[in-house]
């Protein structure tokens, strides 16, 4: 919802939608959330959460706090908090992050960087694949 504040409006709880149907070529830019159910060709910087819905797709560099992904992504993902990768989730990319969550079903071709303040760790799914096959 929006609020007015000193004749400005609040965008932390706006929510940009990418409508399933819709394609949307070039950079994306939003101080608030964005939902994509359609198909994005470009790079998406979103200061709040990104959700790709079941049928979105997305072909380009993601920049979020949260990312939730149910559709398809190629490219690098950078998230402050959490990806969370749903069953139907397809990705084939990088990903940068501090929390992880991959739910069975889900495809993920790339590697991993993850951890917190601390230190990153490093991770390529092809890897582990391989070292559970041995």
């Amino acid at each position: 919802m929006k609020t007015k504040n000193n004749n400005s409006y609040s965008t932390q709880d706006s929510v940009t939608i990418i409508s399933n149907g819709v394609i949307l070529e070039g950079k994306l830019k939003s101080s608030g959330n964005v939902r994509v159910d359609g198909i994005v060709h470009g790079n998406i910087h979103a200061e709040g959460n990104l959700t790709v819905g079941e049928h979105g797709e997305i072909d380009g560099e993601i920049t979020a706090s949260i990312v939730n992904i149910g559709g398809k992504i190629a490219g690098t993902i950078t998230a402050n908090e959490k990806i969370v990768m749903e069953s139907t989730s397809n990705l084939k990319g990088d990903i940068i992050t501090k929390i992880l969550v991959v739910e069975e079903g889900a495809v993920f071709d790339g590697s991993s960087k993850m951890g917190t303040k601390g230190g990153i760790t490093s991770t390529s799914s092809s890897d582990q694949i391989k070292n559970e096959h041995k």
